[in-house]
């Protein structure tokens, strides 16, 4: 419906024939009688002659201006509406980005279409623990140049040119002299200048800030002298504005995802997670896959001897320690109270060989930390390969009661 909607709007937008000939005419029929009024018959005709000729003349060009308004007017609108729909669209299809980059990524080419002469363009991220900033995202730009740049947030001309409060979108029409007063070296001012095609002469940076916190900066490049102007200053002040909202709904939504997929103790995949990911599981042809079974022996007597936050801390470091050894090659999820599962490729002896050091190392802890594990090969059926060993697992459980009576 819109295209529609906009076309109508141009139409409605332009002054008929009917209404300028009004326009014109009745003015006249005005000035017409004015001078036959006032003046004598003889000069009233070239009077008259005159003052038509100088209205139409400037009827025209006030008409021609108002028409150049009015056409900027709704290209501004246009190109508002543009980056609106942009930043709608990449929020609602943010589920299909796998990571922040790649959503960047998306973010920042839209971006750079939305703006009129912006031929290249970067974003950069504030590490604020590290002091410096990265460079994310680039289009037209050699990255692996760029992240040879060390530079903190005070270095750049966003800071500069802000006086440090990186509180609004800034315009340099002339890279060369405003990096000529930077603290970077000659060869990192060469970097920044060439690491596109063609040099980069123009810049709109404008920061991004997410909750009030400065989030990083994005920057819309040109290889044209003054190639923005305060109306492109005002299109990407709307343009992070927007962006900022879509970047903090999609960290959102992976939180929220994050949150769903993720066992809030130990941090790793829960059983609905890991239920969904073995059908994405790829066999390999070369080593056989196995689920591995892993469950607590000592759980209930830690609790019942130091209390639950030991036995929560027992299962944090038993968490841990799969983690550190299978992730993330494998899939590792708690599935259930202190039943942990995994899903690893072998050689079988080579995932033993993993499971009986982790068990030494384990029972050296203080208090000591002891399980049962069961193992089994998956091949197609994960039905079968996940009862075989909890079957097994349960089996070892139960040789160890004996040998302890």
């Amino acid at each position: 419906m819109r295209p529609k909607n906009r076309e109508s709007n141009t139409n409605n937008r332009d002054i008929s024939v009917k209404q300028h000939l009004l326009l014109l005419v009745i003015p006249l029929l005005l000035i017409s009688l004015v001078i036959f009024v006032l003046v004598e018959t003889v000069n009233a005709y070239l009077y008259l002659s005159l003052v038509c000729i100088g209205y139409i003349i400037s009827y025209l060009l006030t008409y021609f201006i108002h028409k150049q308004n009015i056409q900027r007017l709704w290209q501004h609108l246009d190109q508002v509406v543009r980056i609106n729909d942009t930043t709608y669209e990449l929020v609602n299809l943010s589920s299909q980005y796998d990571s922040e980059k790649t959503f960047l990524d998306a973010l920042l080419q839209k971006a750079v279409n939305a703006i009129d002469d912006a031929e290249m363009g970067s974003i950069i991220l504030v590490d604020h623990s590290a002091n410096r900033l990265v460079f994310e995202s680039v289009v037209g730009l050699n990255i692996d140049l760029l992240r040879s740049i060390h530079f903190t947030l005070d270095e750049t001309f966003l800071y500069r040119k802000t006086e440090g409060r990186v509180d609004k979108t800034v315009l340099i029409n002339n890279m060369r002299l405003i990096n000529s007063k930077t603290t970077l070296t000659d060869d990192e001012q060469f970097v920044l200048l060439n690491a596109s095609e063609k040099p980069i002469c123009s810049t709109l940076s404008s920061p991004i800030r997410i909750d009030g916190e400065l989030y990083g900066m994005m920057n819309l490049d040109s290889s044209k002298m003054e190639a923005f102007g305060e109306y492109d200053i005002n299109l990407v002040n709307i343009l992070t504005s927007e962006a900022a909202n879509a970047i903090s709904l999609y960290q959102k939504s992976k939180k929220i995802e994050v949150m769903a997929s993720v066992d809030g103790l130990t941090e790793l995949y829960n059983r609905k997670k890991f239920d969904a990911a073995i059908s994405q599981w790829q066999h390999d042809p070369n080593l056989a896959s196995y689920v591995v079974i892993l469950d607590m022996d000592n759980l209930k007597p830690l609790n019942d001897l130091h209390g639950h936050h030991a036995g929560d801390s027992a299962l944090k470091t038993f968490a841990q320690s799969l983690k550190s050894m299978w992730h993330p090659d494998y899939l590792v999820a708690r599935y259930g109270g202190d039943e942990f599962v995994a899903l690893c490729l072998g050689p079988l002896d080579k995932l033993e060989a993993q499971i009986t050091q982790l068990a030494q190392d384990l029972s050296q802890l203080t208090p000591a930390i002891q399980f049962s594990y069961g193992i089994a090969q998956y091949q197609h059926d994960w039905q079968s390969a996940f009862k075989l060993a909890d079957s097994n697992m349960y089996h070892q459980k139960r040789l160890k009661k004996a040998a302890a009576k």
